[in-house]
C-alpha cells in the first residue's frame, strides 16, 4: 500500500468507504483530452476529499486506476487499487506524478489488453513497456517512488497517460480505434447500469 508492504489490508478501502461516487467522464469530453494542472493545494482538506471521492468512484466501478480528470477535475493526481498477476494487490494516490525513463535493459514491451473506465465496455491490446516508476506526492507532501512490473506498471502508465490528455484509444491504429468507438456506443449504457446498480447496493 502507499509503497510500503503491509500483511492485510481492508477490501473495500477507508478512502473508498468516506468518499462519495462521482460522475465518469466520457471520451470526446474536453477534460479527458487536455493535460492536466498540477496540484497545488497539497495538504488541504479538499484534496483529501477529492482522493476519498476518486477511490469510491473507483470501487463502484471496479476499475484498477483512475485519473482525476476522468471525475472531471483537471488536476494531476490519480489513485489506484489493483491486482497484478503475481496476486499482490498495490493501492495508492500519487500527485504530480512523473514517470522515470527507463532504459532498455530494464524493461520489455508487453502486449495486453487494456480497458478504461472512461471507454465503458471495449479492451484493446496496447504495447507498453512492463515496468514503470513513478515519482510523486501524496495528498500530505510526502515524496513517494513507486515502482511497478507487469499488470501494476501497465496501471501506472495508462494513468499518467491520463494526465498528459491521453487515452489508451489513442495508442491505437486508426481503424482500431474506430472499432473500439463502436462497440463503446453498443456496451456503455449495460456499463452504466451495473455501475449504477454497484453504487446502489453498496449505500453509495
Amino acid at each position: 500500500m502507499q509503497g510500503e508492504s503491509v500483511d492485510a489490508y481492508p477490501r473495500t478501502v477507508p478512502e473508498a468507504a468516506r468518499g462519495a461516487v462521482r460522475r465518469v467522464t466520457v471520451v470526446g469530453e474536453d477534460v479527458l483530452h487536455r493535460a492536466c494542472r498540477e496540484v497545488a493545494d497539497i495538504g488541504s482538506p479538499e484534496l483529501g476529499r477529492l482522493v476519498d471521492d476518486m477511490f469510491a468512484t473507483l470501487h463502484v466501478c471496479e476499475g484498477a486506476g483512475l485519473a482525476a480528470n476522468q471525475v472531471g477535475v483537471d488536476l494531476a493526481l490519480f489513485v489506484w487499487d489493483c491486482t497484478d498477476e503475481w496476486g499482490v494487490r498495490h493501492v495508492g494516490h500519487l500527485a504530480n506524478p512523473v514517470l522515470d525513463d527507463l532504459p532498455a535493459a530494464r524493461r520489455s514491451l508487453a502486449e495486453e489488453a487494456e480497458g478504461c473506465l472512461s471507454v465503458p465496455g471495449p479492451y484493446r491490446v496496447v504495447p507498453r513497456p512492463d515496468h514503470a516508476v513513478a515519482r510523486g506526492v501524496d495528498k500530505d507532501g510526502r515524496e513517494l517512488v513507486i515502482e511497478g512490473q507487469g499488470y501494476f506498471a501497465r496501471c501506472l502508465q495508462h494513468e499518467a497517460d491520463h494526465l498528459l490528455g491521453r487515452l489508451y484509444l489513442d495508442r491505437l491504429a486508426r481503424r482500431e480505434r474506430a472499432s473500439a468507438l463502436r462497440e463503446m456506443a453498443d456496451l456503455r449504457d449495460g456499463v452504466f447500469a451495473r455501475r449504477a446498480a454497484r453504487a446502489g447496493e453498496l449505500g453509495k
